[in-house]
């Protein structure tokens, strides 16, 4: 590759990247349903980072942000990916004692129940256009599981920590893993595997 073309793909990539915008960037169609009992119908801007919601009701300017202690759930129609999806806010502490409410989205339910939460990370990629490497931010998710009694445990991403969770059936989700090609850092294929376990007890 030539040393322009080369420059001009290191001049615009910076543009590029900025240019992309993440789904809580954007406002969704959807509802809230408050603690008080009021279902509201509106427009939904969301950030797990911070745990707040706006929203704002049709033919209006005025956007309300609500906390986690002021929702039970809230459910938006994402375009990007056109789905629904539904965030309950529940409690939530790393070191396992009752801690503040959080926004989780439902990812599915069923003997294991998974969560998730998004977040922004600086990621390092190598370039085939460029000379080394470059870093950017990408949009990833943390999966949480949560048993019947409403506690919920971060995933740590390893895939030993998964096997046991899985128990007696451990090798038999493993084959249908292989089988599938699933990966586990793949939210779609990781919600295939979580479904296949749950539907062992059905």
């Amino acid at each position: 590759m030539s040393r322009l073309v080369t420059v001009s793909i290191c001049c615009f990539l910076p543009i590029l990247l900025k240019a992309q915008q993440w789904p809580f960037e954007l406002w969704h169609e959807g509802r809230v349903v408050t603690t008080d009992g009021d279902t509201l119908k509106g427009l939904i801007k969301y950030d797990l980072q911070t745990d707040i919601i706006q929203f704002n009701q049709p033919n209006t300017n005025r956007a309300e942000a609500f906390a986690p202690r002021k929702v039970l759930f809230f459910e938006i129609f994402d375009a990007s990916v056109r789905q629904y999806r539904m965030f309950f806010a529940l409690p939530y502490s790393p070191a396992g004692t009752y801690g503040a409410l959080s926004f989780f989205e439902l990812l599915t339910e069923g003997k294991i129940t998974l969560l998730c939460r998004e977040a922004l990370e600086y990621r390092t990629f190598n370039s085939p256009y460029l000379y080394g490497s470059y870093s950017r931010l990408v949009l990833v998710y943390k999966f949480y599981f949560m048993d019947d009694k409403g506690n919920i445990t971060e995933y740590s991403g390893k895939r030993a920590d998964l096997m046991r969770r899985f128990g007696k059936h451990a090798s038999e989700v493993e084959k249908y893993i292989r089988q599938n090609r699933l990966r586990l850092d793949e939210r779609t294929d990781f919600v295939r595997i979580i479904d296949y376990y749950n539907s062992l007890f059905k």
